[in-house]
């Protein structure tokens, strides 16, 4: 029914002009003849008696001449209607010649303009009384239905020629398709016309807007997601292993990866001004590197990575993994952008976690703290520094005794105030037994840091452009920033919708001894929660962990099905005269043993180094294999009372009488022989003969 009205909405137009030009013509005759058709006798309308008979042939002429044109007009409109309804292509209209009427007509071209009227309807004007005139009331019988607005005004300006300019909505367009398409204009001359279309904004067609090149892979055979030190290693096993692959890390941060630990320790030693555009520092050992683990020439383009011959690793920064397909092995990005994958590693690290009384202070607080992760966060606490004259570091642990004492030793050159406070008694006190938390709390007050123990903050308020920190004891602080280094929060935003286990104890992802938490899923450093095969399981924080971690990973993506059953290290220096390295399970609150030594020039973080050859010294102590440890020739001294003085020595901690943890103060390069009597799980008798394996007494 709809077709057929359709149809008949299109034909009603024509049926009427054809009625219109045979009224017109018979009207014209009888006002010649001065009779009406019906008074002439039938014989003279074929035979042409000679009594008027030209004047019946040129009725006749005309009668005849207006059905022959009004029918191959019909004819022609419906052959073009039927095209248009069983097609979804445009269709060009076919020049239809005027038929003659009289001889006089057909010798002058008639001059006909087109104008626009409303949008769906078009008059013709007549400018020669001897042509045929057809006055439109209705849509032009070559109409198409008209879709979007995208439709043209057509002006004759010469005789066999047409110009089709689009401006508004108007008549000339086609049927309805997925795309518009041009405009079709009819012509009215004897011969064919030149028509030129000049497509305007309105009008879209099929291929107008070329699709932009995405500059990210559709595809990686390997998908390395984080850009921390865990996913560097990873890229870096995985070429070692095939030479040819193709990697693909995609990291939030606009930066390469690179290596934190700088930004707490020597990065604040430095004597270079521009040390935070630069970001090269001066290592203990005194030579100079970039915190970064590769220049940019080590990486290649994103886009090029698929069609790189001996394949390589590609780095996609500022982009961020938050949905994660994992049947049909693909990941989404935050700009809804789709990578497909062979195999994935997550290395996404962790968060800084955040005191809540600072998140519910307002946005004026927040603005007012930070939380230290990144190389922004070292550009933005070098900046305040220098421009305040007061701040508080909230924590006692690793980054919050390392910051402490870095802007300690910058108050010596200006006017700031530094001040650390904690829970704990002392600085550490969650790591070192107390004694030696002590100690260190003494030293880092001589760095010029101003301690604050046993405070637990119970309000943040901004008052007249200062922050007022409120202790849970009475006790209040001003100052105007403020530093939380108060934990990490492992990053498992990818669990839900990956469907990956999550521990409860520990935080982070639950992976087997192959650090697999899928069959084609890998996770390591921070995120990474693993069964150790002596301590149980574990989650650990420090760079030597994502080092190893990373690297296993990367083995076991390519095939390597290793175990990981490595203790690693983690280190920390209060400067560069104190320094400790860990392994295991050091935790205050185990039994501890503590064995020390008188201290030479040699037992420094910055005398260590010069003996390694590297600032980052798990780089070079992973390396290294420990064999059957051999005691020490020298006899050991004395042991060092209760002076205070604890140079350098090892701290075990005990777990049912067997070694778990150890910790080695002012006492480096020694770490493959501690690892081993982890590994070992021996009941020792006397530690202070444990001790001597790690030559402390020597000179």
């Amino acid at each position: 029914m709809l077709k057929c009205r359709t149809v008949w909405k299109k034909l009603a137009p024509l049926a009427r002009s054809s009625s219109t030009v045979c009224r017109q013509n018979v009207r014209r005759a009888v006002l010649n003849n001065g009779r009406t058709p019906a008074q002439v006798p039938a014989a003279h309308m074929s035979t042409g008696p000679a009594g008027g008979g030209r004047e019946n042939q040129l009725y006749a002429l005309l009668v005849g001449a207006a059905c022959l044109g009004g029918g191959i007009y019909v004819c022609t409109s419906i052959h073009l209607l039927w095209i248009a309804l069983t097609t979804d292509e445009p269709v060009e209209a076919a020049p239809v010649e005027a038929a003659p009427v009289v001889e006089e007509a057909a010798e002058q071209p008639a001059a006909a303009v087109v104008e626009e009227t409303e949008p769906a309807a078009a008059v013709v004007e007549e400018t020669e009384p001897a042509a045929a005139v057809v006055e439109e009331t209705e849509p032009a019988a070559a109409v198409v239905e008209e879709t979007e607005p995208a439709a043209a005004v057509v002006e004759e300006t010469e005789p066999a020629a047409a110009v089709v300019e689009e401006t508004e909505p108007a008549a000339a367009v086609v049927e309805e398709t997925e795309q518009p398409a041009p405009p079709v204009a009819e012509e009215a001359a004897e011969q064919p016309a030149a028509a030129v279309v000049e497509e305007g904004k309105t009008c879209k067609h099929r291929g107008d807007v070329a699709p932009v090149a995405s500059k990210i892979p559709s595809h990686a055979r390997y998908l390395l997601i984080g850009g921390g030190t865990a996913s560097f290693a990873a890229a870096r096993s995985i070429r070692a292993r095939d030479p040819g692959a193709r990697v693909l890390i995609v990291t939030d941060e606009p930066d390469l990866p690179y290596m934190r630990p700088p930004l707490s320790k020597e990065l604040w030693f430095s004597d270079d001004p521009s040390v935070t555009e630069t970001l090269r520092f001066k290592q203990w050992n005194g030579k100079e590197r970039s915190i970064y683990f590769q220049p940019p020439s080590f990486y290649i383009n994103p886009e090029e990575l698929n069609s790189a011959e001996n394949g390589g690793v590609a780095v996609l920064t500022g982009k961020k993994v938050v949905h994660m397909d994992v049947r049909g092995n693909k990941v989404k990005l935050d700009d809804d952008t789709e990578i497909a994958y062979d195999k994935c590693l997550i290395a996404t690290g962790g968060v800084p976690r955040n005191l809540q009384v600072i998140e519910r202070a307002g946005e004026e607080v927040m603005s007012k703290t930070t939380l230290f992760r990144k190389i922004e966060d070292f550009k933005l606490l070098d900046k305040v520094s220098r421009n305040i004259k007061s701040v508080t570091i909230i924590g006692g642990g690793f980054l919050g005794s390392e910051l402490a004492c870095a802007l300690g030793r910058r108050s010596a050159e200006s006017d700031l105030e530094v001040i650390q406070m904690f829970p704990e008694k002392g600085n550490m006190g969650k790591v070192l037994p107390e004694y030696l938390s002590n100690w260190t709390t003494e030293k880092v007050k001589k760095e010029g840091v101003k301690i604050i123990s046993e405070a637990l903050v119970k309000s943040v308020v901004a008052k007249d452009d200062k922050l007022e920190i409120l202790l849970k004891d009475g006790r209040l602080v001003k100052t105007d920033h403020i530093v939380a280094a108060v934990g990490l929060e492992p990053n498992v935003d990818l669990a839900k919708s990956a469907g990956l286990e999550v521990d409860s104890d520990f935080g982070g992802y639950r992976v087997n001894a192959e650090l697999q938490a899928r069959s084609n899923i890998w996770v390591a450093g921070d995120a990474a929660c693993f069964y150790d095969i002596r301590l149980g399981r574990r989650r650990v924080e420090h760079h030597d962990h994502a080092v190893v971690s990373g690297r296993l990973a990367g083995e076991n993506m390519t095939g390597a099905s290793k175990p990981y059953w490595h203790q690693s290290m983690f280190w920390s220096d209060l400067g560069p005269d104190v320094g400790y390295e860990a392994i295991g399970i050091v935790d205050s609150s185990l039994p501890t043993v503590g064995v020390f030594a008188k201290a030479t020039a040699k037992d420094t973080p910055k005398a260590a180094t010069e003996k390694s050859g590297t600032g980052i010294r798990s780089e070079s102590e992973t390396e290294d294999t420990a064999v059957s440890p051999v005691a020490s020739s020298t006899p050991a001294p004395p042991t060092v009372g209760h002076k205070d003085d604890y140079g350098k020595g090892v701290i075990f901690y005990l777990r049912d009488k067997v070694v778990v943890g150890i910790i080695l103060w002012n006492v480096f390069n020694r770490m493959p022989i501690a690892r081993k009597i982890i590994k070992d799980g021996e009941e020792h008798a006397d530690l202070n003969e444990v001790a001597k394996l790690f030559n402390i007494h020597e000179d």
